[in-house]
């Protein structure tokens, strides 16, 4: 008679069972049906993609590092790039990061797909082994504030699949580090830590996931993202603004369409407001290496009379009328 010790796979706990192997017959005998339980630990596993991260000045170094500590491994899927984005980031020299290369096919320029298609093949590189997949964008970056409340929520609902991801809010930044965009044009909320099911898709132009076509159900965590994708010399945010249009549209109606001066003009812009609160540590140094400096009139408003209404009863009551949600809250 032989002891055969058999991890059985199933739900959390996992359980350890004695199976007795008697003359080819395995049974489990009564007497030690259950010898150990344990919880299998959460793994997290965060991703991103990016392309020429220099040349756009993406702060994606600060964007992995500010979620490594909440994450087991992280996945970094790199575009063909016009400069040295791949030595950026193998610099930051963690091992949980692990690195991947892709060619973008520049073709899939209706609506940004191309974005949502990179971002799948990366979720699609994800072992099974992990639980949670956290998502950013290589100019989107998470306070360390915020890094027991992600846990706490990714723990809280991991073993309730019918809740599919969590849902972030957001704060934009707009011309410097000081200045937040207050208008309805940005979004207040997004998905960023779904779960390692690889029914779920990116959206459009990767802003969000839907699961089979359907929006997914979430719970909202404590936490917001900081946006810097507005945030740019001058120079370098007009040169991606044109760059980035290409992703939707073709050059005739980028001529038609968006100003060819050389600087990127801050000051036309709807709403803003100042921003007192605190950036997280890691972008410490890109705030104090910036070498542009715009001062913006935030009493100056750029809107027609019904935003102008529908943000004062935003602005009293919290509530945003008319809001676009790409998901369903449970």
């Amino acid at each position: 008679m032989v002891l055969v010790a058999a991890k059985v796979r199933m739900k959390r706990p996992k359980t350890i069972l004695l199976i007795l192997n008697f003359n080819g017959m395995l049974f489990v005998p009564t007497f030690a049906v259950e010898l150990i339980s344990y919880t299998l630990p959460m793994r997290t596993c965060g991703f991103t993609i990016v392309r020429n991260a220099v040349k756009y000045d993406y702060p994606v170094v600060e964007s992995i590092k500010s979620v490594l500590p909440v994450c087991d491994e992280f996945l970094v899927l790199a575009g063909n790039s016009d400069d040295n984005t791949l030595d950026l980031i193998r610099q930051i020299g963690s091992p949980k990061i692990r690195i991947a290369e892709s060619t973008w096919d520049d073709s899939l320029k209706e609506g940004g797909r191309v974005l949502a298609a990179e971002t799948n093949k990366a979720f699609d590189l994800i072992s099974p082994e992990f639980d949670w997949a956290l998502y950013l964008q290589a100019d989107e970056v998470i306070h360390e504030k915020y890094h027991d409340n992600i846990r706490e929520a990714m723990k809280k609902w991991l073993d309730c699949p019918e809740v599919e991801g969590l849902l972030f809010n957001y704060t934009h930044f707009y011309g410097t580090y000081h200045y937040t965009g207050d208008s309805r044009r940005w979004y207040r909320h997004e998905i960023r830590i779904i779960r390692n099911d690889k029914s779920i898709r990116s959206y459009r132009d990767a802003q969000g996931f839907r699961k089979k076509g359907e929006k997914l159900r979430v719970r909202p965590v404590d936490a917001s993202v900081y946006h810097y994708g507005w945030v740019k010399n001058p120079k370098t945010m007009q040169t991606k603004v044109l760059d980035f249009h290409k992703l939707w549209h073709d050059e005739e109606w980028i001529k038609q369409n968006v100003n060819q001066e050389e600087l990127f003009d801050f000051t036309d812009v709807d709403s803003l407001a100042v921003f007192t609160g605190t950036h997280p540590a890691v972008m410490t140094d890109r705030i104090k290496n910036a070498d542009w400096n715009i001062e913006l009139d935030i009493s100056k408003k750029k809107l027609g009379f019904k935003n102008r209404i529908l943000l004062l009863f935003e602005k009293l009551t919290g509530y945003r009328l008319f809001e676009y949600k790409n998901y369903r809250i449970i």
